[in-house]
């Protein structure tokens, strides 16, 4: 699907495991990391009255993965780029934030025909009507899967990878071999998850919660404020902004890169690559799973067993959008023409391309997106 989904890990550090908060001005507590978890987590907490907050952040902005870079004359986003889950029985949160409040511009992502936009290797479209018996082929298996992924045992004991299920249910050793069934599975699955069905679980995947709760429907954010205006807008609920929206809480610093985290009963001290240390009684770190397990951050004592075993349990995944423009269009235009698939021998060779007419008209010539 789209694009989709690096995962930020919130470690709490709980630094006298029976302490009651402060009843006056409350605890000291430091966020380690600006981007939504970061942001999020310091909301809540000054929603819940406690204020005392200091928040570092390694990068030079507030966001994270939530980030524009200019590229070719107009503002796109380096990473997270739709809201996902709209349009069904339960509100996702960020929608009403996205399309109401901050009204930023986005389009509905149409993959309603497909079909009819899969390319072979040699050129040429591949015949619609077989591409679409492969796609309802592999929506049948995945439906299958689904049935099977509600009977497991919710510890997840009896879990499986979607590789696993369409083996038990397609029939195909390997999963899907040909060029259309590789390029139509690397949509459905790598697409969204940026990671192969064989190392992709079945029981947290099939059906996706936010899908099955929020709607199938995903909207693209083509906004020039960036995607990020989210994260601005949350954090300037708590923190102090100027009038151009500019975040000038000193409560917030920026190019504070964490090496070492040290905790006691008695409190944390936290320490920056700057040598600059900090001290309170609690730290959160939402930074990413994988600076987790990069040990760039020195815990002092080391982390329980259980928890450094969950955190290497997960695998960083990595997404590569690239975005290109071109000196004149040479794809197709109209209805149904905004993604295409290539179906390469090689199995996730340039398989997806999204073109970005609409989205970004004032683009000095044609753009597109390979991802």
């Amino acid at each position: 699907m789209t694009p989709y989904t690096v995962i930020a890990l919130v470690v709490a550090l709980s630094l006298a495991q029976y302490a009651f908060l402060a009843a006056a001005a409350g605890p000291r507590v430091i966020i380690v990391g600006a981007g939504m978890s970061g942001i999020s987590a310091g909301k809540r907490l000054s929603d819940a009255g406690i204020t005392d907050l200091l928040i570092l952040e390694a990068t030079d902005h507030v966001g994270g993965r939530m980030h524009k870079q200019n590229f070719a004359g107009i503002n796109v986003e380096v990473g997270a780029n739709w809201v996902e889950g709209v349009n069904g029985g339960k509100m996702n949160p960020i929608w009403p934030i996205v399309n109401s409040t901050l009204k930023l511009r986005n389009f509905r992502s149409d993959f309603d025909y497909l079909a009819q936009n899969v390319y072979k290797e040699d050129g040429g479209l591949y015949d619609e009507d077989y591409v679409q018996k492969r796609i309802d082929l592999a929506d049948s298996v995945e439906e299958s899967g689904e049935k099977l992924s509600g009977t497991l045992h919710t510890s997840g004991r009896d879990d499986m990878s979607i590789l696993a299920m369409q083996r038990l249910y397609d029939h195909q050793p390997n999963g899907p071999a040909t060029p259309v069934d590789m390029s139509v599975d690397y949509y459905k699955y790598d697409y969204e998850f940026a990671e192969p069905p064989r190392v992709t679980s079945l029981q947290n995947t099939v059906p996706l919660p936010t899908f099955n709760d929020f709607g199938d429907d995903v909207y693209f954010v083509a906004d020039q404020r960036g995607y990020e205006s989210v994260v601005y807008y949350l954090a300037g609920q708590y923190l102090k902004t100027d009038k151009s929206g500019k975040i000038v809480d000193p409560r917030l610093k920026l190019n504070k890169v964490v090496r070492e985290i040290s905790y006691s009963p008695s409190g944390v001290t936290v320490k920056t690559e700057d040598n600059s240390v900090y001290r309170a009684d609690y730290v959160m770190v939402s930074a990413s799973l994988g600076v987790l397990q990069s040990d760039l951050i020195q815990f002092k004592p080391q982390l329980p067993s259980w928890k450094v075993v969950a955190i290497y349990q997960f695998d960083m995944a990595v997404y590569t959008k690239i975005f290109v423009k071109f000196p004149k269009r040479f794809w197709p235009e109209g209805k149904g023409r905004e993604f295409f698939l290539y179906a390469s021998s090689r199995r996730g060779y340039y398989a997806a391309w999204q073109e970005f007419e609409k989205q970004y008209p004032g683009a000095p010539s044609p753009t597109g997106q390979l991802v």
